[in-house]
């Protein structure tokens, strides 16, 4: 179902937000002269109620999907907001929430390049073994992009999954963002090298195969796999989500 977004409130302290700006001026990848590189969705998360609008303006609106509760609701961020998803949860049902567009071909890079990444702030007490931040895809049925936080260190890595080649490619942070403070990730797949970006520091690399192709006809989904119990879900707060493509 879709839940309305909720009055601000203020999410802990920390350092400040990174200034806001398009991700394909400071967070993108240099453009390939025979393929410029494409914004193909960006959501600031400042307006006050769902569906969330994409600033893109390629029309990728996000509908909120949840199950057992879950909801997100906005947070101070900088000069706007972010949006605050369920807090970890043992219990045997928790509650879930996730964003999604419909499927769309825009978001599958096939054989391009493709960056994607978030403003994440995630505390300490809040890890798992592991949290959905933005995907495309699942690797156990398709093709998959994706950026998560994994394990109690609340280490970031991007995954890409090919096509007809099913094995699992990780970039792995060497550092946490688990530590209550805003940080700026970026997952990057540039030909053969998928690398892993923190705050604009290259954490973690490895290398691809020539050729591999990510098309699948899923949803893209923020914050967790979808509004199931075993979502993946993510238990801090996000803002400045974008996908480009090229």
């Amino acid at each position: 179902m879709v839940v309305a977004v909720s009055a601000a409130v203020v999410v802990g302290t920390g350092a400040p937000a990174p200034a806001r700006s398009r991700p394909s001026e400071k967070a993108g990848p240099v453009a390939v002269a025979d393929a410029p590189a494409v914004l193909m969705a960006r959501y600031a998360f400042n307006g006050r109620a769902a569906p969330i609008a994409d600033l893109s303006g390629r029309g990728h609106t996000l509908r909120v999907i949840s199950g057992h509760g879950g909801a997100v609701r906005q947070v101070v961020h900088g000069e706007g907001s972010a949006l605050l998803f369920p807090s970890r949860c043992l219990a045997r049902i928790c509650p879930h929430v996730a964003l999604q567009t419909p499927s769309t071909p825009d978001l599958n890079p096939g054989t391009r390049n493709i960056s994607f990444g978030a403003d994440v702030y995630l505390s300490p007490t809040q890890t798992s073994k592991g949290q959905n931040v933005i995907q495309k895809g699942y690797s156990t049925t398709g093709s998959q992009w994706k950026l998560q936080i994994d394990g109690a260190a609340g280490r970031p890595s991007c995954v890409l999954v090919g096509d007809k080649q099913r094995r699992i490619r990780m970039a792995t942070s060497s550092v946490t963002v688990a530590d209550a403070r805003w940080h700026r990730i970026r997952c990057t797949r540039a030909g053969t090298v998928l690398a892993v970006f923190v705050d604009e520091r290259l954490r973690g690399r490895t290398t691809l195969p020539p050729g591999l192709s990510v098309t699948n006809n899923r949803p893209m989904s923020i914050g967790g796999k979808g509004a199931y119990a075993d979502n993946d879900q993510f238990n801090g707060a996000l803002d400045n989500v974008w996908v480009q493509v090229g």
